[in-house]
């Protein structure tokens, strides 16, 4: 009889870090897409959940709405107040998850506090209802170990933001606490479309590739899929938010086109 000691278990890989792994092994870049629940209202934000993925999207970011963003542009605090309106709780963002039932993965995009009001199960039941990951934005690392700790634990690929004032050591200490992916803020300042990408984001690349093997998707002020192709040849995908959310406040077809657009300059590198 054996005495050896037996194998440790292991996590089976997340549809995150699958779904990077295939884009990684086709030579494609990741196209994440930012959707606010709930908006403009909740039948037609599961419609555009489901057609922005049918779309091209690689992976789908779906925001809880919050009623003091203060991250965030116009745009999506616009969104979010809609949402709210229509009664769009961090619980009902969960159920139109679950109704939408995509095949692709889904990262809930928060704010700490409506998480934390949700309760002690409420990472457990956002990974029942079809989510992938979470992303804080602001809980930073370090911020509060026990908090990180249930997050870290619960299941869920944990997303990590990195500015591009981050020094390299904190980069690689930020990475090293996260999951799925580094979402990279290209600029400093809130969330909203821009007219062009920020002259040192090739540098603050650089140093974040030095940091950790994590995928880099690039974020903040991408409104283009010129801009969305640039980007991209310079990290493993994009973040859309603000213009995409823009376009779903005008219809369902208006995000799928946008999306289509997208997807094509990404594939056309």
């Amino acid at each position: 009889m054996s005495s050896s000691a037996p194998a440790a278990p292991t996590r089976t890989p997340s549809r995150l870090t699958e779904r990077f792994a295939t884009l990684a092994q086709d030579g494609r870049k990741a196209l994440v897409a930012y959707l606010t629940a709930g908006h403009p209202d909740p039948a037609t934000s599961v419609a555009l959940l489901r057609g922005v993925a049918a779309a091209g999207a690689d992976v789908i970011e779906i925001g809880v709405p919050f009623s003091d963003p203060m991250a965030d542009g116009p745009v999506i605090q616009q969104s979010s107040q809609l949402a709210l309106s229509h009664g769009i709780t961090f619980d009902r963002t969960l159920e139109l998850v679950a109704e939408a039932q995509l095949d692709v993965p889904v990262v809930l995009f928060s704010y700490l506090n409506p998480i934390l009001a949700a309760g002690a199960d409420a990472l457990t039941r956002a990974r029942a209802a079809g989510v992938d990951g979470v992303l804080a934005t602001d809980l930073p690392v370090g911020a509060d170990p026990m908090r990180e700790a249930w997050f870290g634990e619960s299941g869920l690929d944990f997303v990590r933001l990195v500015a591009p004032t981050t020094p390299a050591p904190r980069m690689a200490e930020i990475a090293r606490h996260g999951g799925g992916f580094v979402y990279l803020i290209s600029r400093l300042g809130v969330t909203g479309e821009r007219a062009a990408l920020p002259d040192d984001l090739p540098a603050t690349v650089q140093r974040l590739r030095s940091a950790t093997t994590l995928p880099l998707c690039i974020g903040f002020g991408i409104s283009t899929p010129a801009q969305a192709r640039a980007a991209a040849d310079l990290g493993d995908g994009v973040v859309v938010g603000s213009a995409l959310v823009r376009a779903a406040g005008k219809s369902v077809d208006e995000a799928v086109t946008f999306t289509r657009a997208l997807r094509a300059a990404l594939d056309a590198r």
